[in-house]
């Protein structure tokens, strides 16, 4: 994935307190009582792990590299077998180290006629550098949690809802929007020999990753785009996946926050989705929620310690070998329910 920042509030609240302790900054509340909810379709993790195992397949996704060329024609072939709308957004964006990354975002439609609707954020490439390896750290590795898994539960959500027949379909439409060069970004605590030549362009706001979603939403497709809300998918396969509340998508949309941590315990998966909060992080949904799109993040958070990220994060143990078909199963079906009940 990509190294992140506090977002402005945490920020604001280090920058009050003198210091920051990850470890206290994690606060844990009560789930609250259950309400009934409709009934949804059933997701299927053996197909979602498969369509993971396909992009890995492929090679690590990275920009400017055959790999990364031929998993987006498979992802878009897909969306548009299942009968989705699809749009490509191409763009040229420069990474920090000075490359200019072909890259392009993916924009795929169920039920586009419908008025409201609902957006699945992911990001579909993967880091050029295992920078976080200790024995590798310039290796590409295959991004199977960071960057595929997304993808996948994409896909299966796609695949079961064209699935479905009218009166069984929900009562939004739903957009799958894949940001490409999300996960070429710099990194000082690993990369502190090199030049970050986006310096400038962080100073102003901007960051060096995510620059699908920052290109997107300078350039809105389909043009004027607006959702009810968006949910960004990003590090959701790994085993004992742990979801916590993140600062910006408690600040931005805590609503929607509660709304799927809450279907998430009365469904059984109060295991993954902890009502627990944690830091603001630099992701998609900072940039989404700039473009008008009210949007969280479910991203895999350790609950404890003094790190943010599992200890895969941006090594080549992000593998195939890393991925949990409970883990996709979770994410998966708790999104699913949740656009079910709008």
């Amino acid at each position: 994935m990509k190294l992140f920042r506090f977002a402005p509030v945490v920020l604001a609240a280090f920058l009050l307190t003198g210091c920051f302790d990850n470890k206290k900054s994690t606060t844990e509340t009560a789930a609250p009582e259950q309400q009934k909810l409709p009934a949804a379709p059933t997701f299927n993790a053996d197909s979602a792990y498969a369509y993971v195992a396909k992009q890995v397949a492929f090679g690590p996704r990275v920009p400017n590299t055959p790999a990364h060329v031929r998993t987006g024609d498979w992802v878009i072939g897909k969306f548009k077998s299942y009968g989705l709308t699809v749009r490509e957004q191409p763009f040229e964006a420069m990474a920090f180290d000075g490359k200019m990354l072909r890259s392009r975002n993916i924009i795929a439609q169920f039920q586009p006629q419908a008025a409201r609707r609902v957006t699945i954020f992911s990001h579909w490439d993967t880091r050029p550098f295992a920078d976080k390896d200790k024995e590798k750290k310039n290796a590409p590795f295959e991004g199977a949690s960071d960057g595929a898994s997304g993808v996948g539960i994409a896909l299966e959500m796609a695949r079961i809802l064209a699935a479905q027949p009218d009166s069984l379909t929900p009562a939004v439409g739903v957009d799958f929007i894949l940001f490409d060069s999300e996960d070429y970004g710099y990194d000082s605590s690993t990369q502190g020999e090199l030049t970050n030549k986006l310096a400038n362009q962080e100073a102003q706001g901007g960051s060096s990753w995510c620059l699908g979603s920052q290109y997107w939403a300078k350039n809105l497709m389909p043009v004027n785009y607006k959702a009810e809300y968006g949910i960004l998918l990003d590090m959701v396969g790994a085993k004992n996946g742990k979801f916590s509340r993140e600062d910006t998508s408690r600040q931005k949309a805590r609503d929607v926050v509660d709304k799927v941590w809450n279907i998430a315990a009365q469904i059984g998966y109060s295991d993954y989705f902890l009502f627990q909060d944690s830091p603001g992080i630099t992701d998609d949904h900072v940039f989404t929620n700039q473009a008008g799109v009210r949007t969280i993040d479910i991203i895999d958070h350790l609950p404890v310690g003094d790190d943010y990220f599992p200890a895969y994060h941006h090594t080549t143990q992000d593998n195939l070998a890393n991925i949990d078909k409970r883990t996709l199963k979770a994410v998966g079906q708790v999104v699913l329910q949740t656009i079910y009940g709008e």
